[in-house]
Formats: structure tokens, C-alpha cells, sequence
């Protein structure tokens, strides 16, 4: 089992910028891909961005390139979401998981953290 808990959520106006972070326990930390996604309000869950475990490969949804970096330090077990230039349509509850494959299915997530964006 891994458990993850999401941090850094909040709310911000248009522009700002925001950083979360969640930390895991449980299982070791660099077994696992990590991963942040998104749910808004009436829309499904989107993926984010998604990171290796040695950190050196990230990938990010078009909608967040050059805004959003995922980063992760497993001397912490924690892996992060730097959110700048944030827009009113990022706002949601973001979710990190953790997988064992970068495109798999996550088998482990956090409760979340509502980022809200005010225009």
C-alpha cells in the first residue's frame, strides 16, 4: 500500500501561481511512476502530468505545457506541481497516484486539494 496526501491547494487569481506537493508513505517511493491529475466540477478526470521515478522524464497535457512543472524528490518521497500563469479553467480538485507505468492505470491515490482560479 502507498498512501498520498495532497497539499498547496488554495485559492489565487488569474496569473498566480500556486505549488503542491504530496507526500507518500507506505511502499518505496521510487518503485512508482507519480502522477498529478484534475477533476473540475461535471467534467471527468484529466491527467496532468506525469513523472518517472528517477525523475528524468515528465510528461504534461497540452493544456498545462510551459505552465505546470512536476518535479520529484524521493529523498522526501514527495513529488510536487508547480502551477504558474494559473487561468480560471484550472480550476479543480487535483489528485496525485502513483502506478507502476507511466501510461498504466494508477493504483493509489491522494483525497485531493481544490485549486480554485479567480478571473
Amino acid at each position: 500500500q502507498v498512501q498520498l496526501v495532497e497539499s498547496g491547494g488554495g485559492l489565487v487569481q488569474t496569473g498566480d501561481s500556486l505549488r503542491l506537493s504530496c507526500a507518500a508513505s507506505g511502499r518505496t517511493f521510487t518503485d512508482y511512476v507519480m502522477g498529478w491529475f484534475r477533476q473540475a466540477p461535471g467534467k471527468e478526470r484529466e491527467s496532468v502530468a506525469r513523472i518517472t521515478p528517477n525523475g528524468v522524464n515528465t510528461f504534461y497535457a497540452d493544456s498545462v505545457k510551459g505552465r505546470f512543472t512536476i518535479s520529484r524528490d524521493n529523498a522526501k518521497n514527495t513529488v510536487y506541481l508547480q502551477m504558474n500563469s494559473l487561468k480560471p479553467e484550472d480550476t479543480a480538485v487535483y489528485y496525485c497516484a502513483a502506478g507502476r507505468f507511466v501510461w498504466g492505470s494508477y493504483d493509489y491515490w491522494g483525497q485531493g486539494t481544490q485549486v480554485t482560479v479567480s478571473s
